[in-house]
Protein backbone atom coordinates (compact mmCIF):
# COMPACT_ATOMS: atom_id res chain seq x y z
CA UNK A 1 0.00 0.00 0.00
CA UNK A 2 1.42 3.28 -0.74
CA UNK A 3 1.95 6.35 1.76
CA UNK A 4 -1.14 8.20 -0.38
CA UNK A 5 -3.54 5.21 -0.03
CA UNK A 6 -2.67 4.48 3.51
CA UNK A 7 -3.35 8.39 4.47
CA UNK A 8 -6.49 7.86 2.86
CA UNK A 9 -7.90 5.15 5.12
CA UNK A 10 -6.64 6.21 7.94
CA UNK A 11 -8.29 9.25 7.30
CA UNK A 12 -11.80 7.24 6.77
CA UNK A 13 -11.36 4.98 9.53
CA UNK A 14 -10.69 7.72 12.12
CA UNK A 15 -12.26 11.17 11.31
CA UNK A 16 -15.87 9.04 11.95
CA UNK A 17 -14.65 7.74 15.20
CA UNK A 18 -12.93 11.08 17.02
CA UNK A 19 -15.89 13.03 15.62
CA UNK A 20 -18.29 10.23 17.42
CA UNK A 21 -16.61 10.37 20.60
CA UNK A 22 -16.45 14.63 20.48
CA UNK A 23 -19.99 14.31 19.67
CA UNK A 24 -20.88 12.32 23.13
CA UNK A 25 -18.44 14.74 25.16
CA UNK A 26 -17.64 14.27 28.59
CA UNK A 27 -15.90 10.72 29.56
CA UNK A 28 -15.52 10.00 26.04
CA UNK A 29 -14.17 12.78 24.97
CA UNK A 30 -11.48 12.44 28.17
CA UNK A 31 -10.85 8.76 27.43
CA UNK A 32 -10.07 10.22 23.15
CA UNK A 33 -7.97 12.74 24.23
CA UNK A 34 -5.72 10.67 27.10
CA UNK A 35 -5.04 7.44 24.85
CA UNK A 36 -3.75 10.52 21.91
CA UNK A 37 -2.12 12.33 24.71
CA UNK A 38 -0.21 9.17 26.30
CA UNK A 39 0.63 8.22 22.37
CA UNK A 40 1.77 11.77 21.53
CA UNK A 41 4.04 12.18 24.47
CA UNK A 42 5.26 8.74 23.93
CA UNK A 43 6.56 9.60 20.39
CA UNK A 44 7.64 13.01 21.40
CA UNK A 45 9.68 11.97 24.63
CA UNK A 46 11.31 9.12 21.94
CA UNK A 47 11.98 11.56 19.52
CA UNK A 48 13.03 13.86 22.65
CA UNK A 49 15.48 10.70 24.21
CA UNK A 50 19.04 12.62 23.35
CA UNK A 51 17.40 15.29 26.01
CA UNK A 52 16.70 12.64 28.69
CA UNK A 53 13.21 13.58 29.44
CA UNK A 54 11.79 12.35 32.72
CA UNK A 55 8.92 10.19 30.55
CA UNK A 56 6.91 9.10 33.52
CA UNK A 57 6.91 13.05 35.34
CA UNK A 58 5.60 13.89 31.55
CA UNK A 59 2.77 11.26 31.23
CA UNK A 60 1.79 11.50 34.73
CA UNK A 61 1.57 15.73 34.61
CA UNK A 62 -0.22 15.26 30.96
CA UNK A 63 -3.22 13.22 32.32
CA UNK A 64 -3.51 15.43 35.70
CA UNK A 65 -4.36 18.73 32.76
CA UNK A 66 -6.45 16.64 31.05
CA UNK A 67 -8.60 15.40 33.98
CA UNK A 68 -7.96 18.95 35.24
CA UNK A 69 -9.49 20.06 32.32
CA UNK A 70 -12.18 17.53 32.45
CA UNK A 71 -13.30 18.34 36.19
CA UNK A 72 -12.64 22.14 36.53
CA UNK A 73 -12.25 23.60 33.33
CA UNK A 74 -8.98 25.60 32.56
CA UNK A 75 -7.98 26.60 36.04
CA UNK A 76 -8.00 22.89 37.00
CA UNK A 77 -6.09 22.36 33.66
CA UNK A 78 -3.18 24.34 34.99
CA UNK A 79 -2.67 23.16 38.37
CA UNK A 80 -2.40 19.81 36.80
CA UNK A 81 -0.03 21.20 34.11
CA UNK A 82 2.05 22.68 37.10
CA UNK A 83 2.58 19.14 38.68
CA UNK A 84 5.25 18.29 35.99
CA UNK A 85 7.74 20.86 37.43
CA UNK A 86 7.21 19.33 40.95
CA UNK A 87 7.87 15.12 39.22
CA UNK A 88 10.22 16.22 37.30
CA UNK A 89 12.00 17.37 39.53
CA UNK A 90 12.19 15.15 42.04
CA UNK A 91 12.42 12.35 39.57
CA UNK A 92 15.73 14.23 38.36
CA UNK A 93 16.76 14.08 41.67
CA UNK A 94 16.70 9.93 42.19
CA UNK A 95 17.64 9.00 38.54
CA UNK A 96 20.47 6.80 38.00
CA UNK A 97 21.65 8.70 34.57
CA UNK A 98 21.17 12.05 34.82
CA UNK A 99 20.96 14.39 31.88
CA UNK A 100 21.69 18.07 32.98
CA UNK A 101 18.72 19.20 35.27
CA UNK A 102 17.98 21.94 33.12
CA UNK A 103 17.86 20.16 29.72
CA UNK A 104 15.44 17.02 31.17
CA UNK A 105 13.01 19.18 32.61
CA UNK A 106 12.40 21.68 29.93
CA UNK A 107 12.37 18.54 27.63
CA UNK A 108 9.56 17.01 30.08
CA UNK A 109 7.90 20.45 30.53
CA UNK A 110 7.88 21.14 26.80
CA UNK A 111 6.16 17.67 26.05
CA UNK A 112 3.10 18.32 28.48
CA UNK A 113 2.73 21.79 27.84
CA UNK A 114 2.55 20.86 24.37
CA UNK A 115 0.49 18.11 24.07
CA UNK A 116 -1.71 18.33 27.57
CA UNK A 117 -2.67 22.02 26.27
CA UNK A 118 -3.54 21.66 23.52
CA UNK A 119 -5.89 18.47 23.31
CA UNK A 120 -6.99 19.70 27.07
CA UNK A 121 -8.49 22.99 25.30
CA UNK A 122 -10.47 20.46 23.29
CA UNK A 123 -12.62 19.40 26.23
CA UNK A 124 -12.64 22.93 27.35
CA UNK A 125 -13.82 23.89 23.82
CA UNK A 126 -16.89 20.73 23.92
CA UNK A 127 -17.68 22.29 27.27
CA UNK A 128 -18.87 26.15 26.30
CA UNK A 129 -22.05 26.80 27.16
CA UNK A 130 -24.18 27.33 23.31
CA UNK A 131 -23.18 24.84 20.36
CA UNK A 132 -20.03 23.37 21.75
CA UNK A 133 -20.46 19.98 19.58
CA UNK A 134 -20.71 22.64 16.61
CA UNK A 135 -17.81 24.60 17.17
CA UNK A 136 -15.58 21.66 17.89
CA UNK A 137 -16.96 20.11 14.86
CA UNK A 138 -15.81 23.07 12.49
CA UNK A 139 -12.18 23.50 14.43
CA UNK A 140 -11.12 19.63 13.69
CA UNK A 141 -12.74 19.40 10.26
CA UNK A 142 -11.74 23.07 9.31
CA UNK A 143 -7.95 21.72 10.41
CA UNK A 144 -8.59 18.96 8.19
CA UNK A 145 -9.53 20.52 5.18
CA UNK A 146 -6.52 22.71 5.40
CA UNK A 147 -3.84 19.70 5.86
CA UNK A 148 -5.84 17.80 3.25
CA UNK A 149 -6.22 20.52 0.38
CA UNK A 150 -2.75 21.85 0.96
CA UNK A 151 -0.98 18.67 0.61
CA UNK A 152 -2.75 17.63 -2.58
CA UNK A 153 -2.17 21.16 -4.15
CA UNK A 154 1.27 21.34 -3.12
CA UNK A 155 1.78 17.98 -5.05
CA UNK A 156 0.00 18.63 -7.99
CA UNK A 157 0.87 22.35 -8.41
CA UNK A 158 2.77 23.37 -5.46
CA UNK A 159 5.78 25.31 -6.59
CA UNK A 160 7.17 28.37 -3.90
CA UNK A 161 8.69 26.87 -1.10
CA UNK A 162 6.89 27.77 2.11
CA UNK A 163 9.74 27.35 4.91
CA UNK A 164 11.93 25.35 2.73
CA UNK A 165 14.89 25.21 5.71
CA UNK A 166 11.89 23.61 8.62
CA UNK A 167 9.82 21.45 5.79
CA UNK A 168 10.61 21.27 2.50
CA UNK A 169 7.46 19.77 1.10
CA UNK A 170 5.10 22.36 1.90
CA UNK A 171 4.84 25.40 -0.66
CA UNK A 172 2.53 28.50 -0.61
CA UNK A 173 0.33 27.50 -2.80
CA UNK A 174 -0.19 24.74 -0.84
CA UNK A 175 -0.90 27.41 2.06
CA UNK A 176 -2.98 29.06 0.38
CA UNK A 177 -5.24 26.57 -0.58
CA UNK A 178 -5.54 25.30 2.69
CA UNK A 179 -6.62 28.27 4.48
CA UNK A 180 -8.77 29.19 2.02
CA UNK A 181 -10.72 25.57 2.59
CA UNK A 182 -10.59 26.17 6.81
CA UNK A 183 -12.00 29.28 6.20
CA UNK A 184 -14.54 28.26 3.78
CA UNK A 185 -15.94 24.90 5.91
CA UNK A 186 -15.42 27.53 8.80
CA UNK A 187 -17.82 29.88 7.42
CA UNK A 188 -20.21 27.06 5.76
CA UNK A 189 -20.27 25.19 9.16
CA UNK A 190 -21.69 27.91 11.05
CA UNK A 191 -23.63 29.86 8.62
CA UNK A 192 -26.68 28.49 9.48
CA UNK A 193 -26.46 29.97 13.47
CA UNK A 194 -25.20 32.93 12.35
CA UNK A 195 -28.45 35.33 13.96
CA UNK A 196 -27.60 34.00 17.08
CA UNK A 197 -24.29 33.13 17.73
CA UNK A 198 -20.70 33.47 15.94
CA UNK A 199 -22.22 36.34 13.18
CA UNK A 200 -20.56 35.65 9.48
CA UNK A 201 -17.45 38.34 10.11
CA UNK A 202 -16.49 36.26 13.15
CA UNK A 203 -16.83 32.89 11.62
CA UNK A 204 -14.14 34.18 8.66
CA UNK A 205 -11.91 35.66 11.66
CA UNK A 206 -12.27 32.35 13.40
CA UNK A 207 -11.22 30.48 9.84
CA UNK A 208 -8.37 32.65 9.07
CA UNK A 209 -6.96 31.73 12.86
CA UNK A 210 -7.77 28.02 12.39
CA UNK A 211 -5.63 28.29 9.20
CA UNK A 212 -2.80 30.16 10.80
CA UNK A 213 -2.22 28.44 13.55
CA UNK A 214 -2.99 25.03 12.08
CA UNK A 215 0.38 26.03 9.79
CA UNK A 216 2.60 27.07 12.81
CA UNK A 217 1.69 24.16 14.37
CA UNK A 218 2.75 21.93 12.10
CA UNK A 219 6.07 24.00 11.18
CA UNK A 220 6.56 23.80 15.09
CA UNK A 221 6.90 19.99 15.03
CA UNK A 222 8.84 20.47 11.77
CA UNK A 223 11.00 22.38 13.28
CA UNK A 224 11.58 19.82 16.42
CA UNK A 225 12.16 16.75 14.64
CA UNK A 226 14.50 19.01 12.17
CA UNK A 227 16.50 20.10 15.43
CA UNK A 228 16.10 15.85 16.55
CA UNK A 229 16.81 14.82 13.11
CA UNK A 230 13.57 12.57 12.48
CA UNK A 231 11.37 11.88 9.93
CA UNK A 232 8.08 11.06 11.33
CA UNK A 233 7.77 10.99 15.27
CA UNK A 234 5.95 6.80 14.63
CA UNK A 235 4.04 4.59 11.86
CA UNK A 236 1.02 3.96 14.00
CA UNK A 237 -0.93 5.59 11.64
CA UNK A 238 0.54 4.29 8.47
CA UNK A 239 1.55 7.23 5.77
CA UNK A 240 0.36 9.69 8.53
CA UNK A 241 3.29 8.88 10.22
CA UNK A 242 2.80 8.70 14.41
CA UNK A 243 -0.52 10.44 16.30
CA UNK A 244 1.67 13.33 17.00
CA UNK A 245 2.44 13.93 12.87
CA UNK A 246 -1.26 13.80 13.04
CA UNK A 247 -2.13 16.33 15.84
CA UNK A 248 0.80 18.74 15.22
CA UNK A 249 -1.86 21.20 13.50
CA UNK A 250 -4.30 20.32 15.90
CA UNK A 251 -2.36 21.31 19.41
CA UNK A 252 -2.09 24.63 18.01
CA UNK A 253 -5.18 25.14 16.65
CA UNK A 254 -7.59 24.14 18.88
CA UNK A 255 -6.30 26.60 21.79
CA UNK A 256 -6.26 29.66 19.37
CA UNK A 257 -9.77 28.74 18.12
CA UNK A 258 -10.68 28.52 22.06
CA UNK A 259 -9.71 31.42 23.07
CA UNK A 260 -10.97 33.56 19.99
CA UNK A 261 -14.66 32.11 21.28
CA UNK A 262 -14.12 33.12 24.14
CA UNK A 263 -13.03 36.68 23.24
CA UNK A 264 -16.29 36.54 21.07
CA UNK A 265 -18.31 36.08 24.44
CA UNK A 266 -19.06 32.20 23.82
CA UNK A 267 -17.02 30.66 26.48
Amino acid sequence: MTAFISRIVVAVAALPVVLGLVWLGGWWLFGLVAVAALVALHEFYGMARPLRPLVAAGYAAGILALAGARAGGLDWMLAGFLAVFLLAFVLNAVAETRAPATVAISATVLGVAWVGFGLGHLILLRDIPRHAQLVCFVVLLAVFAADTIAYFVGRLIGRHKLAPVLSPGKTWEGFVAGSAAAVFVTFVGLYQDRMHFIVVWQAVVLGIVIALSAAIGDLFESALKRDMQVKDTGRLLAGHGGVLDRIDSLLFAIPAAYYLVAGFGYA
